[in-house]
């Protein structure tokens, strides 16, 4: 399974879906929380293509974007074949 990283804040509820999601489907992932972590939020724009809002998903080196991408995802079956190594 490829590496899956999210940007997010203690206190986005679209944060908390989007982990939600992921762990219900047993997906192990590395959380960056920018509000712990003011310094990274740079780099999570940088890497957005300067999107800025919480939460930002990385899986391997695609950028998901947020919630409602990675739900859309999973609505359409892509987001296991994305997951696979």
């Amino acid at each position: 399974m490829k590496p899956v990283e999210i940007y997010t804040s203690p206190m986005c509820g679209f944060c908390h879906a989007a982990k939600r999601l992921l762990n219900q489907k047993g997906v192990q992932f590395s959380e960056v929380d920018i509000w712990a972590e003011p310094g990274r939020k740079a780099e999570m724009m940088q890497r957005a293509g300067g999107r800025h809002t919480v939460p930002q998903i990385f899986v391997g080196e695609t950028h998901v974007g947020g919630c409602d991408e990675l739900y859309g995802l999973e609505r359409a079956g892509k987001l296991d074949p994305l997951l696979e190594a």
